[in-house]
């Protein structure tokens, strides 16, 4: 119970001392965490204070009655590492290949534009909030958190409507 009051502090008063209190208190733990799952101590260490600037941030969307304060944290965390994984896996502009590409093979154009049309067609057909999410989050490159903060709804929600989205697209492309 002293987190979330330590939490209504820093959401309505801007208290730092109670950020501070919650700083020293959650960091090293955090820290600990995203090195118990494979990252290094810097990235853990730089992780661990964006996590916790984001709880300073954004502290007016805790909500007590959803998640404790530890589990809201740690939430921003593993969201913090899944972000940071993803635009490790990217490359980078330099490791493009550039220059002439071989031509492809016309039977694989072909094919490849048929599937696109066929996805098109299945998108189109999802219900609006499904097709909707499916949007933001693979053409938007959106995660889920960042699809909740920006549409006001729960994360549960978002999933299974992506899930369901994803599901109809897979039976419609057989």
């Amino acid at each position: 119970m002293q987190w979330v009051d330590h939490m209504v502090r820093i959401r309505d008063d801007q208290d730092q001392a109670a950020f501070a209190a919650l700083f020293d208190h959650f960091a090293p733990r955090v820290k600990g965490f995203l090195m118990k799952s494979g990252a290094d101590a810097s990235l853990a260490e730089e992780c661990a204070q964006e996590v916790l600037a984001t709880c300073w941030h954004k502290a007016h969307m805790f909500d007590p009655a959803r998640a404790s304060v530890a589990t809201w944290i740690f939430t921003i965390a593993r969201n913090r590492k899944i972000d940071v994984l993803r635009k490790q896996r990217r490359p980078e502009p330099e490791d493009l290949a550039w220059g002439p590409e071989e031509e492809p093979d016309q039977a694989d154009v072909m094919a490849l534009q048929q599937e696109s049309e066929q996805l098109g067609r299945a998108i189109s057909e999802l219900p609006a909030a499904q097709r909707e999410l499916i949007q933001k989050a693979y053409f938007g490159d959106l995660s889920h958190s960042e699809i909740a903060e920006q549409t006001g709804l729960p994360l549960g929600t978002i999933k299974s409507r992506i899930r369901l989205a994803l599901e109809r697209l897979r039976h419609a492309m057989k």
